[in-house]
């Protein structure tokens, strides 16, 4: 049994040693948050991306240290997306727009923070866009990367 007296650090390190889970599904992540509230999402996906364990979408939310992380996250959650859109789970529907909505906030936010290097501000703009076209048209953002990076580095 998880004991509340610890920190939400011990307390995942011990249930991930209690349960080993191969994974961080759905199952997983619902267990975690409500097993270790009151934690913000952002803090436990940041503890579990650290654990190295596979971790489904939309759960993982979106990664943005390098584009190659961005398209990659958004592409996994563009499919879950579809997914949910298909199965009419709106609830899931809005939950992907949440992720990358936050995301693109986090970015926006680095992009225009003083502090933040001009090169990162530069990166943080673009990746600020390649979300917004992504909450635009989820379906085509696919596409849009492909061509987007081609245009990018001109063969």
């Amino acid at each position: 049994m998880v004991s509340r007296g610890k920190s939400v650090k011990q307390r995942l390190r011990q249930y991930l040693a209690e349960q080993q889970p191969p994974a961080i599904t759905e199952a997983v992540w619902l267990e975690l948050r409500d097993r270790l509230a009151p934690v913000s999402e952002s803090y436990l996906r940041d503890l579990l991306r650290a654990t190295g364990l596979p971790f489904a979408q939309p759960y993982a939310g979106i990664r943005q240290h390098t584009f190659e992380d961005l398209e990659q996250s958004l592409r996994e959650m563009q499919q879950v997306y579809a997914e949910a859109v298909a199965a009419g789970n709106r609830g899931r529907v809005r939950y992907c727009r949440r992720q990358v909505i936050a995301a693109k906030d986090r970015a926006r936010f680095l992009a225009r923070h003083p502090r933040t290097a001009p090169e990162k501000r530069q990166q943080k703009e673009e990746m600020t866009h390649w979300m917004l076209v992504w909450l635009d048209s989820p379906e085509v953002f696919p596409a849009w990367a492909e061509a987007r990076k081609r245009v990018a580095r001109p063969s």
